[in-house]
């Protein structure tokens, strides 16, 4: 009898022990959360859900990824400052938004700076892009990429945009960037920032009339119920910065580390190509949901009316990033 005590006894210190360090494997996942605030069928969310799937995966479950979509966590100033301070760890927010933190920043959304896609990847990806994720550290966040948001083109329900006239007197939404904030100003329009999350209502009670966002925004959030006109404008691409708290990255083991550089720049690389293959269907779904599209843009026009714009910013903040972005994107 006391042997057969004695072996449960001991059964029970296994099971014990297996409970434990069962227990204390769940305490050693790490678990991140992910905030963007495009709607879940956004490439925002696409790209999301990769880098979800990928890094657990590669990490074996060690670090967990939490996605949360469509403004759940703020909006854009507000996930900043939460994966500044540690609130979220990964922030997926337009690279516009920082130039609080880094004003020379604001470069990269100068109209018309970025000819093509390739020469807007050749900057992100080089050194100059890296300068600003590097710069971005002193402010607690850590640059993981540059997915895009695309080319931004014009809507409104008045009329066709075709030359810089077309803009004058369009009660415009605007996103947090001066530069394009000072364009649409210089053609003639009132620009009124709103973020993106009521920018629907807004447009739909016509307090604006009139937004630019790139193919996918504007699809993904359904602005073809209240907006009538499609211009392909195509007047200033649109990055996004991928960023990561600092103090979390530095948290993860030097494996863990690898496998999310890895598979950010994967993720990057992945919706960038998602916002090429698909954006001529995005165009017709739009199309198909009642928008009238134009592409005859005078785009000589634009970029001469909008000279003043990058003016006004070499004044206020120098040449050195525009000279540099220019370098780079040869």
């Amino acid at each position: 009898m006391k042997k057969i005590t004695t072996l449960f006894k001991g059964v029970g210190l296994v099971s014990v022990l297996s409970v434990a360090a069962l227990a204390s494997s769940a305490q050693a996942a790490t678990t991140l959360k992910l905030a963007h605030a495009a709607p879940e069928t956004d490439l925002q969310q696409d790209m999301s859900l990769f880098f979800k799937k990928e890094v657990e995966a590669r990490t074996n479950g060690e670090v967990k990824v939490n996605i949360f979509p469509h403004g759940q966590l703020g909006n854009d100033a507000q996930m900043i400052q939460s994966t500044r301070f540690g609130l979220v760890d990964f922030s997926i927010v337009g690279l516009n938004n920082y130039s609080g933190l880094l004003p020379e920043s604001a470069a990269f959304t100068l109209p018309f700076m970025f000819p093509t896609r390739d020469a807007a990847y050749k900057v992100l990806d080089g050194p100059v892009g890296q300068s600003v994720s590097k710069d971005l550290e002193q402010f607690g966040l850590k640059g993981m990429g540059y997915p895009e948001n695309g080319y931004r083109n014009m809507t409104n329900n008045r009329a066709p945009i075709r030359s810089p006239e077309d803009v004058d007197g369009l009660r415009m939404r605007v996103n947090g960037s001066k530069a394009l904030n000072d364009m649409f100003n210089s053609l003639g329009a009132n620009p009124t920032q709103i973020p993106v999350a009521e920018l629907y209502t807004a447009l739909e009670t016509g307090v604006v009339d009139a937004q630019d966002h790139p193919i996918g925004v504007t699809l993904s959030f359904k602005f073809y119920e209240v907006q009538k006109y499609l211009s392909l404008t195509q007047h200033a691409y649109s990055p996004l910065a991928f960023t990561m708290n600092l103090k979390s990255f530095n948290k993860l083991s030097a494996d863990e580390k690898t496998v999310v550089e890895q598979v950010a720049k994967e993720a990057v690389d992945m919706q960038r190509k998602l916002s090429i293959a698909k954006e001529d269907k995005m165009i017709a779904e739009l199309e198909a949901g009642g928008m009238q599209v134009n592409r005859d843009v005078d785009g000589a026009a634009f970029q001469a009316a909008v000279k003043p714009v990058w003016s006004a910013f070499i004044e206020e903040h120098g040449d050195k990033m525009v000279n540099d972005i220019l370098a780079a994107a040869k």
